[in-house]
């Protein structure tokens, strides 16, 4: 399978995060995340030199990072989900997400575009991750591809220690479609009652994956997974500095929180 034949594929781009209350703070840093399609993954990473399958490598994916963290095949997991949620699905699933990079992975959010029989796209799977080790997913069905994919849903998860429960999130989602340069990638809006607090986003082009590629984007981001936690900390650190106090929170009893589609989430 050549590369022009696959769907999955490199994306490189900028992450953005711009608090606006009650501090106002902002940071930027190029990043690049993979596209997988999870039927692609296997014959991927036997054939690619720089990703390999498992825990340690240059670049490496293992499938096993997400989802339950189980062996239970990761589209069975995400197939159940949409069956438990009256979504169809049986088509392709492609998860964006960034490798582990010298052993080392870390992703605040992966992505996960689900398509149904028809090759359609159903739903988006919000996969988040916080420092502590924990791990929520928002399932939401999609009612239109016309340009953004909008969605919203009640915060459930405690993500940042700086941030309450009492949120709602706003995806606006531009969907991977396989196409040569293409940009994808999802932008978020967190708010409360008084309206947006933080605005974080990432978008990315999209370039075949290959092994000169990938090692491309190695050497332009070297320590991309120990950049993005050690950014975590840091901003941590300025945020307190700037005289943030810390907020408890809470883990939901349910892995995932499906959402529901309305007028007012959805929208082209």
């Amino acid at each position: 399978m050549t590369a022009d034949a696959i769907a999955s594929g490199i994306y490189t781009g900028t992450v953005s995060h711009r608090r606006l209350r009650p501090r106002v703070h902002a940071l930027k840093y190029r990043i690049f995340m993979l596209l997988i399609d999870l039927d692609e993954a296997a014959s991927l990473t036997g054939r690619l030199r720089w990703l390999t399958r498992g825990k340690f490598g240059l670049m490496s994916l293992n499938l096993s990072d997400f989802g339950d963290r189980s062996q239970t095949p990761l589209r069975d997991q995400i197939e159940r989900s949409l069956a438990e949620a009256n979504i169809r699905g049986g088509g392709p699933i492609r998860l964006l997400t960034m490798p582990r990079i010298l052993g080392y992975g870390f992703n605040p959010l992966s992505v996960f575009f689900c398509h149904d029989g028809e090759g359609r796209l159903s739903a988006i799977l919000y996969e988040v991750s916080n420092t502590f080790g924990q791990r929520h997913s928002y399932l939401m069905p999609v009612v239109t591809t016309d340009g953004a994919v909008r969605q919203s849903v009640a915060k459930q998860f405690h993500v940042s220690p700086f941030m309450n429960m009492d949120l709602t999130y706003r995806f606006s989602v531009v969907p991977p479609t396989g196409a040569d340069e293409e940009i994808a990638g999802v932008s978020i809006t967190v708010e409360d009652g008084e309206g947006p607090m933080l605005l974080t986003s990432f978008f990315g082009e999209r370039a075949p994956l290959t092994d000169r590629n990938l090692i491309r984007a190695w050497i332009a981001h070297p320590l991309l997974t120990l950049k993005v936690i050690a950014g975590i900390h840091w901003e941590a650190i300025l945020l307190i500095l700037k005289g943030l106090r810390l907020r408890s929170g809470r883990v939901p009893a349910t892995p995932v929180t499906v959402g529901h589609p309305t007028p007012a989430t959805q929208g082209s």
